[in-house]
């Protein structure tokens, strides 16, 4: 059974994007400062703010310079199952 999709990539990088920007804020850090704090640049941050896009290497500097690089270790550690055959194709 094929499963339905509800959001489009770009809209979960939107949804990503807002949900670091939302840390950043709450952490009281400008753009300028995460830029500083991280290495990835002020244009870069303020794009992936307002677009969702980003590079995967960029994004994880940010997440450790949000001290969220937690969060990117554990995003695909507990992935359920969708069938049966996934167990079988895991053990062999």
């Amino acid at each position: 059974m094929e499963q339905l999709v509800w959001e489009t990539a770009e809209e979960l990088d939107q949804k990503l994007a807002q949900r670091v920007r939302k840390i950043r804020k709450r952490r009281s850090i400008s753009q300028m400062k995460l830029a500083s704090m991280s290495g990835v640049s002020y244009g870069s941050i303020k794009r992936f703010e307002t677009t969702g896009q980003i590079s995967l290497i960029s994004l994880t500097k940010i997440a450790m310079a949000l001290d969220i690089a937690d969060e990117l270790r554990n995003i695909f550690t507990q992935v359920p199952y969708r069938n049966i055959q996934e167990v079988i194709n895991e053990r062999n």
